[in-house]
C-alpha cells in the first residue's frame, strides 16, 4: 500500500515527526531552500510584469531527485517547512518540483509546535499552501535582488571588488554610522550630584539626592556653583519638608516574543543574536527524551505576537496553583497587547508543557540548549503570575534653596518576581521612620562632578531593539543582517559594540548620497509594511514591486551618471616618493586605502596608509631599514594583513610580517621554544604564516621540519599514531594519523578528544556550518548526538 510522503526542512524535525506519524507515513528532509534565483544573474524580468526565474539551488540537486523518486510511489504529499513566509515559499517550490502534472494531492501541514498531539491535530486538519505568504516572501526575494544586482555593481566600479548593498543590511549599517556621527559631534558637558548622608531620630542613617533648586530641576554646571553650594548647605538646616507612602505594583511581563528573546538572552546568557535563534530551533525542531521520544520543547521561534493558546494558559495556571500557591495565581489569566504591527499567526515562544520543568529535562540537553529553555520557560510562566508588590516611602527634605529626595522600598509580596529574577533592578532600600518637620542630622554632603556622556554604541540587543523600533526588517531577519554587515567588512566589534569601518562609512556614504530615499529609515519601514499587507491579502505584490522600482529606476540612472569613482580620485598625501621624489597621493584599492606615487604608471612605488598613533616621521615612515640591502622599509597590506617590505623592491624582497601593539606597528619576532628539531637539533621556533601559528626549524632553510598539530586523539584505525593536522595540496586543512603512510586513516573534520556522551565513541568532531556555526557531533555510525560549540578566540 502506497504511503504518503512529509516533508519538513531538517532532519532532527523529520526524526521527531517520524515517530509519532507512524507507518502510513515516509518523512523526509529538504534541508531548507530547494530553489532560488540564480546565482549569476539578475532572474527577473522586470519589462514582463517581474517574472521571476528559479533554479534547483547547486548542492540539492540530489535531494530533488531524490524526493521526486519517493513522491512517485507516494499517494500524498503533505508539506510541512515552518509556519511563515520562507517556510510557505519552500513548500511552494516543493509542489512545483514534486507534483508535475500528475494531479497527486498535496497538502500543507502548519506545526507550530512539535509535540504529539499537535502534529496529530496538525494531520487532522491540513490546508493549502498560501499564496498571499508566497506572493509576500516573493516580493522580498525580488526587493532584495534588484537592490543587490543593481547597485553593487555601482560599489565595484567606483569603490573596489566585491562590495555590495543590501536592501535592509545597508540601512543598519546606516543606523551605526549615525550613532558614530552623534558620537563624534557630542560636545560634553559638566554637572555635579549632590547626595546629603543624613540621620533623623530614628535609625538607620540613609542618603538623600539634590533634586530641586529655587524650585526648578536642579542643576550645578561648575565648580564655582559647586563650591558656592556647598557653602549655602554648610549653613542650610536639613528638615522633612514631605513625606508620600503608597503602595507600588510591578507586573509580570509578557511571554517571549523573537526580537524580546534576543534582546534578552543577549543580556543574561552573552548568546549572540545567531547564536540564540540557532539554539532555539534545536528546542522547537525536537530533543530526544529518556523515554527515547524527541519532543519539541518550545513552540515555534520566529513571531512578534503575545498571545498564548487556551489550553496553555489552562495548564500553566494549573502549574503555578499547585507549585506557588493560590496568592500567586490571579483570578483570570493575564492577555498582553502586541506590538501595533504584530503578525498573529504565531503565538508568543513559550514551552509547549508549563509541565516540563527545566530542571527535568536538563539531563537531555546541552548547557546552551537548558539556560536558553530555563529563560524561555521562566518568563513564560511568570507571565502568568500576580504582579510583585512593594511599599514605597518618598521622603523629600528643605535644606535652604534646595530640595533632597529619598525613595525606598520594601517588597511586601514578590509575585512572579519569585520566579523570574532577572527582572529584578531594585534592591530593597529602608528609609526610617520620621515626621513632617523633623530637623535631620547632617553627616556630610558630597558634591560630585560629573560629565554628559555620547550616546553608546549599539551592541547586538540594542540594535535589534532600534530595528524593531523603526520596524526595520522582520524577527526572522535579524540574525543574517548583523551578520552580514560584520562579513562585508563594514562594521566590526570592539568590546561587543559595533564600530564602522572606514571602508563602511565610505560605502554608506554613496549610497545615502545616491539613493537616499531608498536607505531612509522611514521608507524601509513603509515597504515592510507593503510586505505585510501582500501576506495579509490587503495589499497586490505586482503593485508594490512596480511602485517600488518607478522612483529606484530613476535613483539608478542617476548614480550611473553621476557617482563619483574613488578610484580615479586622489588626494595628496604630504610625502614625497621615496623612489621618484614625486608628490604621494591617497588612493582606494583592493584592500583599502593606500599611498601611492602620483607618477603612476612611470612610477609604481606604493605604500600602506599608517593610521597608528606615536609613530616616529609623522608616523608615515617606520624607523626600520632593510638588513639586507639598507634601503628603508615601507608599510604594506597583503591578504593576510600587514607587513614590512624593502622599498628596493622588486631588487630587493625582503619582507617582515608586523603586528599592533599599544596602537603602533611592530615587527613580529619568531619565538624561540625550548624543544629541539627531532631531524637536525637545532631549536625550533614559533613562526606566524598565512594560517596561523605553527613550530618549524630554526634551521631553515637547511632543514625544512615542520611540526604537525597534534589533535590529542589516538588513531582509532592502527591505534599506535596521533591524529595531527595537514594540509591537502590545494591547501585545505584536514587531519590524517602521524603513522602516515603505514596508516593511511583520514578525517576533514577537526577530532576532540572527548568521548560522546550518547554512544561512547572515542572522540567528537567539530565541524563549521554556515546554519549552525561551529558544532560537536559525533560520526559512528547510528548516533546522532549534535550540540553547539563555542569558537575559541584565536591567540
Amino acid at each position: 500500500m502506497a504511503r504518503s510522503m512529509v516533508i519538513v526542512e531538517s532532519p532532527a524535525k523529520a526524526r521527531t515527526i517520524g515517530k509519532y506519524l507512524g507507518k502510513d507515513f515516509i518523512v523526509r528532509a529538504c534541508s531548507g531552500h530547494i530553489k532560488d534565483l540564480p546565482q549569476k544573474a539578475l532572474g527577473v524580468n522586470i519589462k514582463r510584469d517581474f517574472e521571476a526565474t528559479y533554479r534547483v539551488l547547486p548542492g540539492k540537486e540530489k535531494i530533488v531527485t531524490d524526493l521526486k523518486k519517493a513522491a512517485e510511489k507516494s499517494k500524498a504529499i503533505y508539506l510541512a517547512a515552518d509556519p511563515d513566509r520562507e517556510g510557505e515559499a519552500i513548500c511552494q517550490h516543493l509542489a512545483e518540483e514534486l507534483n508535475g502534472s500528475s494531479g497527486r494531492e498535496v497538502h500543507r501541514v502548519l506545526l507550530y509546535e512539535i509535540t504529539k498531539p499537535a502534529i496529530l491535530e496538525a494531520f487532522k486538519h491540513p490546508t493549502a499552501i498560501d499564496k498571499h505568504k508566497v506572493e509576500a516572501q516573493q516580493a522580498r526575494r525580488i526587493l532584495d535582488r534588484l537592490v543587490g544586482y543593481k547597485i553593487s555593481p555601482l560599489l565595484w566600479t567606483n569603490v573596489r571588488k566585491g562590495l555590495s548593498a543590501g536592501r535592509v543590511q545597508s540601512v543598519a549599517l546606516r543606523m551605526i554610522v549615525d550613532r558614530e556621527h552623534e558620537i563624534r559631534a557630542f560636545v560634553s558637558e559638566e554637572y555635579w550630584n549632590f547626595t546629603a548622608f543624613v540621620q533623623a531620630k530614628n535609625p538607620p542613617p540613609f542618603e538623600a539626592k539634590a533634586v530641586k533648586r529655587n524650585g526648578k530641576k536642579f542643576k550645578v554646571s561648575n565648580q564655582e556653583e559647586a563650591d558656592q553650594l556647598m557653602e549655602e548647605l554648610g549653613s542650610s538646616e536639613f528638615k522633612v519638608s514631605n513625606l508620600t507612602k503608597k503602595a507600588r505594583k510591578r507586573n509580570p511581563v509578557p511571554p517571549f516574543i523573537t526580537s524580546k528573546l534576543q534582546q534578552e538572552a543577549a543580556r543574561a546568557l552573552r548568546f549572540t543574536v545567531r547564536k540564540t535563534m540557532m539554539v532555539a530551533q534545536r528546542l522547537y525542531e525536537g530533543v530526544e527524551l529518556g523515554d527515547g521520544e524527541s519532543v519539541g520543547l518550545i513552540t515555534y521561534m520566529r513571531t512578534d505576537s503575545t498571545r498564548v493558546a487556551a489550553s496553555a494558559l489552562s495548564e500553566v495556571r494549573e502549574f503555578i496553583e499547585e507549585s506557588y500557591g493560590k496568592p500567586y495565581l490571579p483570578t483570570r489569566a493575564l492577555t498582553y497587547r502586541g506590538k501595533k504591527n504584530a503578525q498573529d499567526a504565531h503565538e508568543a515562544i513559550r514551552p509547549t508543557s508549563a509541565l516540563r520543568e527545566p530542571s527535568k529535562v536538563q539531563s537531555f540537553l546541552s548547557q546552551d540548549e537548558f539556560r536558553l529553555y530555563n529563560l524561555i520557560w521562566k518568563r513564560f510562566v511568570a507571565s502568568q503570575m500576580k504582579p510583585a508588590v512593594f511599599d514605597q516611602t518618598d521622603i523629600e527634605i528643605e535644606a535652604g534653596s534646595t530640595e533632597f529626595k529619598a525613595v525606598g522600598s520594601v517588597m511586601k509580596f514578590d509575585g512572579f518576581l519569585k520566579l523570574y529574577d532577572q527582572a529584578v533592578e531594585d534592591k530593597d532600600k529602608l528609609l526610617p521612620l520620621v515626621e513632617v518637620g523633623e530637623k535631620l542630622q547632617v553627616e556630610k554632603v558630597v558634591p560630585e562632578q560629573k560629565f554628559t556622556q555620547p550616546p553608546p554604541r549599539y551592541s547586538e540587543a540594542t540594535l535589534v531593539k532600534a530595528l524593531e523600533d523603526k520596524v526595520i526588517g522582520r524577527p526572522s531577519t535579524y540574525a543574517s543582517i548583523l551578520s552580514v554587515i560584520q562579513s562585508r567588512d563594514y562594521v566590526k566589534k570592539e568590546e561587543g559594540r559595533f564600530v564602522p569601518t572606514e571602508l563602511g562609512e565610505t560605502v554608506l556614504q554613496l549610497l545615502v548620497d545616491y539613493f537616499n530615499d531608498l536607505f531612509d529609515y522611514n521608507y524601509t519601514a513603509k515597504l515592510e509594511q507593503s510586505l505585510d499587507e501582500i501576506e495579509e491579502g490587503k495589499e497586490d505584490w505586482l503593485h508594490t514591486l512596480k511602485g517600488f522600482y518607478l522612483e529606484f529606476s530613476r535613483e539608478l540612472d542617476h548614480a550611473r551618471k553621476e557617482m563619483k569613482n574613488l578610484k580615479k580620485q586622489a588626494t595628496l598625501a604630504g610625502v614625497q616618493c621615496e623612489k621618484c621624489g614625486a608628490e604621494m597621493v591617497v588612493r582606494w584599492g583592493r584592500f583599502g586605502k593606500f599611498i601611492a606615487c602620483g607618477a603612476y604608471p612611470e612610477c609604481k612605488n606604493t605604500r600602506e596608509m599608517d593610521n597608528t598613533e606615536g609613530d616616529d616621521e609623522e608616523g608615515k615612515e617606520p624607523a626600520e631599514t632593510c638588513d639586507k640591502c639598507g634601503k628603508p622599509m615601507t608599510h604594506r597590506k597583503g591578504p593576510y594583513g600587514t607587513f614590512l617590505a624593502c622599498s628596493g623592491y622588486p631588487d630587493c624582497k625582503n619582507t617582515k610580517k608586523t603586528i599592533q601593539v599599544d596602537g603602533k606597528t611592530k615587527i613580529r619576532e619568531d619565538t624561540r621554544l625550548d624543544e629541539e628539531c627531532p631531524k637536525c637539533g637545532s631549536n625550533l621556533v614559533l613562526k606566524h604564516g598565512s594560517n596561523g601559528e605553527f613550530s618549524a626549524c630554526s634551521n631553515y632553510p637547511d632543514c625544512r621540519y615542520i611540526k604537525q598539530e597534534t589533535t590529542g586523539v589516538t588513531c582509532p584505525e592502527c591505534e599506535k599514531g596521533q591524529i595531527v593536522r595537514r594540509k591537502s595540496r590545494r591547501g585545505r586543512n584536514f587531519y590524517g594519523c602521524s603513522a602516515y603512510p603505514e596508516c593511511k586513516f583520514v578525517l576533514w573534520n577537526k577530532p576532540i578528544s572527548e568521548k560522546c556522551p550518547s554512544c561512547g565513541a572515542a572522540y567528537l568532531v567539530e565541524r563549521s556550518t554556515k546554519k549552525e556555526g561551529l558544532v560537536r557531533l559525533c560520526q559512528q555510525e547510528g548516533c546522532s548526538y549534535r550540540e553547539a560549540a563555542e569558537a575559541v578566540p584565536a591567540g
